[in-house]
């Protein structure tokens, strides 16, 4: 059995959607992003957020920075255990990242930790969502509060997840998507962007499209009309057409999907939880849309573990190894980072994505209680 760690869902709406963007000709930006955005407003129940489609979930990330006026001469701090996304979109904007640590049971940005990182240069922190477990966002609002800082909430693995009731996009101050190729959503590739502000989305659109005043009622029309004037540095960042054609399949199937994924984590989570030297997510998934599942691998025994499965068809993945230990980011600031430097020793991704099947998920677990026993 050959079981990869991730897979999107794609079925035959998907491969037709994108056969009639194709065919419609309309490669750029158009109709089909206004709409994605319209029921992507919808699902996510937004009353007083704005939310604009970009080209990445790390173009996200850095258009919420700029739109929070993170430049040159500031700081931001972020998680340690994430992708470099969110250290590339920093550094980016001209300021600079500030490494903090993670919490132990949930992989989120340690709060007390990233207090103490905070100066007179500190604007923005960022709050990542990890796997199965969301921020402490009260936390962090108090946090913000009493340093007047902007929070970019990276909610990049959450999409679809809520919070005590509330959808993840609701309640942040700037919070940003990924619908990359193995999210749980995907839209081959692409972000989002949710702000405040009629003011701060007229921003993003300038930014996604390098600067220029093109109103999406004229482009969400299949038509172009340039501004032949630009007043502020943009990028090249808009979604395509084709793109959020099949983000609009994608979205019909996401109670499916959430589902699907959480109740493959509790399975895996009971099974897994009996096993000596391995440690599960803390999350019970109830109202969660995992992104991924992870085991944390006791004793230094992760890469052999990792070794095991490969050679029994189970594909793994790290997410990730802690930025603090990354070439790219020695020069840059960080405080006590011993968690995730241990987390990091121990984290392996094992195989979730919608379509596992509970035959594939009994001979991972299998497999996994094989390695121990030997």
């Amino acid at each position: 059995m050959e079981i990869p760690v991730a897979k999107p869902l794609i079925e035959k709406e998907e491969i037709r959607a994108a056969v009639e963007a194709l065919e419609m000709g309309w490669l750029g930006m158009g109709s089909y992003v206004g709409k994605l955005e319209e029921e992507l407003g919808d699902y996510l129940e937004l009353e007083d957020r704005y939310l604009a489609l970009v080209s990445t979930g790390t173009d996200a990330i850095h258009l919420g920075l700029l739109i929070a006026g993170v430049g040159p001469g500031d700081e931001v701090i972020a998680p340690s255990l994430n992708f470099i996304s969110d250290i590339s979109a920093i550094m980016a904007t001209g300021a600079d990242p500030v490494i903090s640590d993670v919490r132990d049971d949930t992989i989120c940005i340690d709060l007390v930790k990233a207090e103490e990182l905070v100066t007179e240069k500190t604007k923005a922190i960022i709050a990542m969502d990890y796997s199965c477990s969301l921020c402490d966002f009260e936390g962090l609002e108090k946090l913000a509060a009493k340093y007047n800082l902007r929070v970019v909430h990276d909610a990049c693995h959450s999409f679809g997840s809520s919070y005590r009731g509330k959808k993840i996009g609701t309640f942040s101050d700037v919070c940003v998507f990924s619908f990359d190729p193995i999210k749980s959503m995907t839209c081959i590739d692409g972000g989002a962007v949710v702000v405040k502000t009629q003011e701060e989305l007229e921003h993003v659109w300038e930014l996604r499209q390098l600067g220029t005043q093109v109103a999406p009622n004229v482009v969400y029309q299949n038509k172009k009309r340039f501004t032949f004037d630009v007043e502020r540095l943009g990028f090249r960042d808009h979604m395509p057409n084709l793109h959020a054609a099949i983000g609009i399949e994608q979205l019909k199937k996401m109670d499916r999907i959430a589902k699907a994924k959480r109740e493959a984590c509790i399975y895996y989570n009971e099974r897994f939880s009996r096993i000596k030297g391995v440690k599960v997510p803390t999350s019970d998934s109830s109202d969660i849309v995992p992104f991924l599942y992870y085991l944390r691998i006791e004793h230094g025994r992760r890469d052999e573990f990792r070794d095991y499965l490969r050679e029994n068809g189970v594909g793994t993945g790290l997410h990730w190894v802690p930025n603090h230990k990354l070439s790219l980011v020695q020069q840059y600031r960080k405080g006590d980072v011993s968690v995730a430097e241990k987390i990091g020793n121990e984290i392996v991704t094992i195989p979730l994505f919608t379509e596992i099947s509970r035959e594939q998920q009994d001979y991972i677990i299998e497999s996994v209680n094989n390695f121990f026993r030997d």
